[in-house]
């Protein structure tokens, strides 16, 4: 079963996280929001499956290109 790592769009920090491990995905779904100067930037999941692992805890600080969760599609 091939996954995918959903990246960071941007530098902030893990505001809430939506989505848990083993959780089915469709294309679209919110797995996370981070929080980047003020603004929420939704992490979304284009193509749906499901959640694998998630690499980052509520609060972290993350970096732009960093990877956030695990999906199987």
């Amino acid at each position: 079963m091939p996954t995918t790592q959903l990246l960071s769009e941007v530098t902030g920090s893990v505001w809430e996280i939506s989505a848990q491990p083993g959780q089915q995905l469709a294309p679209g779904d919110t797995v996370m929001v981070l929080e980047s100067m003020k603004m929420e930037i939704p992490v979304l999941c284009e193509d749906g499956g499901t959640v694998v692992e998630i690499l980052v805890a509520q609060g972290e600080a993350v970096a732009e290109g960093q990877p956030l969760v695990m999906v199987a599609s």
